[in-house]
């Protein structure tokens, strides 16, 4: 045992970094196979994009016993994983999601990662995938996480702010198009007692005004008056907040400490439940287009 320490230190001792045999050590002979790694740096100046989805939740959301047609438990653990990616990930300039997916956008600017599509994707994706594990108790408090969530992720760029805009726009129009639908089909399952089956059926090549016509006369339901949340979907944007502490300090000629409120200023990611398809949203806040934010 004796002599196999003593050769143990002896190799330690030849490959120490600083010495000239360790610096030749550090290149061998199988070194080479790093020239099949793909490069996968994403073009200058372009809006890094990186959405996620949820993979095959349906299956998860009916063992888990998710509320039809919208959980706020879900909800609200989506976007707290969301904010944590933002938090750990200072160059997303606003992320969007709905249902079990999540966009975050990366300034055009960014270098983080050298800018490989790989670590945006990865970073990104395990963290949420994280997230969603490590927070679920604080939100589904009597019900056990029976498996681990999948989600996958891609990458997209966008080359202008209309692009970009445009992208967010299509994700918000799928939030209502999607929530409308389930909300009218889960109405028609739950009150009116159809199959699943039958209330496909009955809403087979129905427009939007079809669908609403339906909440309202069948079940007195006035869309428009269905939470922003499940409507348009989750905005994630910085925001600086004043937030008021209590502190405790030593006055000059004082011997006890006081305590004393103190305003201090954050910045925070801030969840917003509000249209993004119009300029409204964009003239409110123009920093997050800004080329220098």
């Amino acid at each position: 045992m004796l002599r196999c320490c003593r050769a143990g230190a002896a190799i330690a001792a030849r490959c120490t970094p600083g010495s000239p045999r360790g610096l030749a050590m550090a290149k061998s002979k199988f070194e080479y196979v790093r020239d099949f790694e793909a490069d996968d740096t994403v073009l200058p100046n372009c809006w890094i994009v990186v959405r996620l989805d949820g993979r095959n939740f349906h299956r998860f959301s009916e063992q888990h016993e998710f509320k039809k047609p919208n959980d706020d438990r879900a909800l609200h653990l989506m976007t707290k994983c969301a904010q944590t990616v933002m938090q750990e990930l200072e160059d997303i300039a606003i992320a969007y999601g709905q249902s079990d997916e999540y966009s975050f956008v990366f300034k055009k600017k960014s270098r983080w990662f050298k800018r490989r599509a790989s670590k945006f994707m990865t970073h990104v994706v395990s963290q949420f995938s994280s997230s969603y594990v490590f927070y679920w108790k604080d939100y589904f408090k009597d019900q056990q996480l029976l498996y681990p969530p999948g989600f996958d992720g891609r990458i997209v760029l966008y080359p202008s702010n209309q692009n970009l805009k445009d992208y967010l726009s299509w994700r918000q129009a799928d939030c209502h198009i999607n929530n409308l639908y389930n909300t009218v089909f889960w109405m028609l399952v739950q009150r009116s007692g159809l199959t699943p089956v039958q209330a496909q059926e009955r809403l087979r090549g129905t427009l939007a005004g079809d669908k609403n016509e339906i909440l309202f006369s069948e079940f007195n339901i006035n869309y428009n008056n269905e939470p922003l949340m499940y409507r348009k979907g989750t905005v994630l944007i910085w925001q600086k907040i004043s937030e008021v502490i209590t502190k405790k300090i030593k006055l000059p000629k004082e011997e006890e400490e006081k305590e004393v409120e103190v305003t201090r200023t954050k910045t925070k990611v801030v969840p917003l439940h509000c249209d993004i398809i119009g300029d409204q949203f964009w003239e409110e806040y123009p920093e997050i287009l800004a080329e220098d934010s």
